[in-house]
């Protein structure tokens, strides 16, 4: 429901603001006024093109704002799916720049255009006769059923089935493409598998063995050299390890006369053992080295393996070839249990299909029954209305299901005798479409939670009795939802909760369309003049006031 709205600097208008009733708003005054500019304005926290020339002052920017008491609409998960914060009360605002951009807010969070249409599209829903309504559209009619045959519980059983299944079909279907090409790759991932499993290869040994290798293949040179090494630490006359023995017992024997002398001492003594340590390796891997051709053959036939694997599959060392090994024992297992698992998910889809088709043979069951009471009430309403021969039926085909259930409706309409009904979307706009959309409204009303709904001169074309019948039912749909409608009629403008007056000043240099709010008094004199012109007679004063009083 729109609880406020303000209208800064667009078109004729230099500044505005209302606070519209929850019941029936009345929008009158002369052709020309600024009626059409208030639904221009409206329009832009809809999300609809913004035009900078629409400014008043092209050197200040436009500003709309809208407040809605949006607690009955239940949009909490429409405003989490665009990341807002929900309140009961919403702010919805747009911005025009002098430059001509457009800036759009909710709850002075900016949003795109997209979402305001989204988000204003579900608080305020605008028809006028000029404009192809959403009343063609299939949503739409489905919508306009299921709320007449109250189908909250059974569409949103339906929503969950259909999830189920979609999720279902989708994993299945997942899995038959997976299956497919697991199998074409079966015998290659298998040979792969058994050719990697076959070389039985180890995370460090490339290292290990390339380290060996070097070894083996300098044999004769390594053994020489540590050869000469052991010769020079401890064997020949002038070796390093009996010279250094002297040298330690010469400092031994003057230790006792010099702490210095005993820390020089210490310290060759740990050179010395040291010594004799490196020694005993060398000796030790100078006994280890040997010339092996069958190991060395060994060695490099096992690392010509890993290197040959590493340039087949692409890898850089032998962990790269583990992890593929893996990855391909993970497809060939997969591949020896896809039976089972295609099978199991199969019997899920199965099972939801099922279900699928007995919520949906239930959403079916229910429209149907509606069918009938529901084109018969909106065909009396038509007569109601001035069109007698008005005809609404509702074609109804079974398909494969879909997010909406397995019903393909559409609204066929007629307002002449002899014309057969057509769909309403090649049904040309006009006063009699306006007030089957308006009938349909009406209807809806009754059911569920509209948002405010705006009627641009929808009345175009009656008069009398039918603009009585008219006002009665805006009335009547006021008791439940918001409405503000723009009217030439007086039979209306009398049915409203609060009148708003649409007129233009031209006593500056500028014009401007002003909105006031009419008084008890000046709604007589303003219906009055709808009736008989601008001097309203005694006459057409007493018949605005029974009007009032009706």
């Amino acid at each position: 429901m729109l609880i406020g709205l303000v209208i800064k600097n667009y078109a004729l208008i230099r500044e505005l603001e209302i606070h519209p009733s929850p019941h029936l708003n009345v929008v009158t005054g002369e052709t020309g006024a600024g009626k059409s500019i208030m639904l221009g304005a409206i329009g832009l926290l809809l999300g609809n093109r913004a035009d900078g020339k629409a400014l008043w002052d092209e050197n200040e920017k436009c500003i709309v704002e809208g407040v809605f008491d949006i607690s009955s609409y239940k949009l909490q998960s429409a405003f989490e799916s665009a990341n807002l914060d929900y309140e009961q009360q919403a702010v919805i605002r747009r911005e025009i720049s002098p430059g001509g951009k457009s800036r759009a807010f909710i709850n002075d969070t900016p949003v795109t255009l997209e979402i305001m249409r989204s988000i204003g599209g579900r608080l305020m829903d605008v028809h006028s006769q000029h404009e192809t309504l959403e009343l063609g559209s299939r949503v739409f009619q489905l919508d306009f059923i299921d709320s007449y045959a109250s189908n909250l519980s059974l569409k949103d059983k339906y929503k969950e089935a259909w999830k189920s299944f979609v999720v279902a079909k989708t994993n299945f279907e997942s899995l038959q493409k997976e299956a497919a090409l697991l199998k074409q790759e079966s015998d290659f991932v298998k040979f792969q598998l058994e050719e990697l499993t076959k070389a039985e290869l180890q995370s460090d040994e490339q290292e290990k063995l390339e380290s060996e290798l070097k070894v083996m293949e300098h044999a004769e040179e390594i053994k020489i050299q540590l050869n000469t090494i052991v010769a020079q630490l401890g064997q020949s006359e002038f070796a390093v390890s009996p010279v250094l023995g002297t040298v330690r017992n010469m400092l031994h024997s003057i230790s006792v006369y010099s702490a210095d002398y005993q820390k020089l001492y210490d310290r060759l003594e740990s050179v010395r053992i040291e010594l004799d340590d490196i020694l005993n390796e060398v000796e030790r891997e100078e006994e280890r080295v040997e010339f092996d051709p069958k190991r060395t053959a060994k060695t490099k036939d096992r690392l010509s393996l890993i290197y040959q694997l590493m340039q087949k599959h692409r890898m850089k060392d032998v962990n790269e070839l583990l992890a593929l090994q893996e990855s391909l024992q993970l497809k060939f297992d997969k591949t020896a249990n896809l039976d089972e698992t295609l099978l199991s998910a199969k019997k899920i889809l199965e099972s939801s299909g099922n279900e699928l088709k007995r919520t949906a043979q239930d959403l079916t069951k229910s429209r149907e029954k509606v069918f009938s009471p529901l084109c018969k009430q909106v065909t009396q309403l038509l007569l109601d209305l001035g069109i007698p021969n008005a005809v609404l039926k509702i074609e109804h085909q079974l398909v494969e299901p879909t997010a909406s259930g397995q019903d393909y409706v559409e609204l066929l309409f007629s307002a002449n005798k002899g014309i057969a009904p057509k769909p309403l979307a090649q049904v040309a706009s006009g006063g009699e479409f306006s007030r089957l959309m308006f009938s349909i409204k009406y209807v809806m009303a009754a059911k569920t939670a509209l948002p405010t709904l705006v009627l641009d001169e929808i009345d175009n074309g009656i008069s009398g009795e039918i603009a009585i019948q008219l006002g009665k039912m805006m009335k009547e749909m006021a008791t439940r939802h918001q409405l503000i409608t723009i009217t030439h009629l007086p039979q209306i403008a009398a049915k409203g909760d609060a009148h708003y007056f649409v007129y233009k000043d031209n006593k500056a240099s500028k014009t401007i369309s002003l909105v006031k709010q009419l008084s008890p008094d000046d709604r007589i004199d303003e219906i009055a003049k709808m009736i008989a012109g601008a001097n309203p007679s005694r006459l057409a004063l007493e018949n605005a006031r029974e009007l009032m009083r009706e």
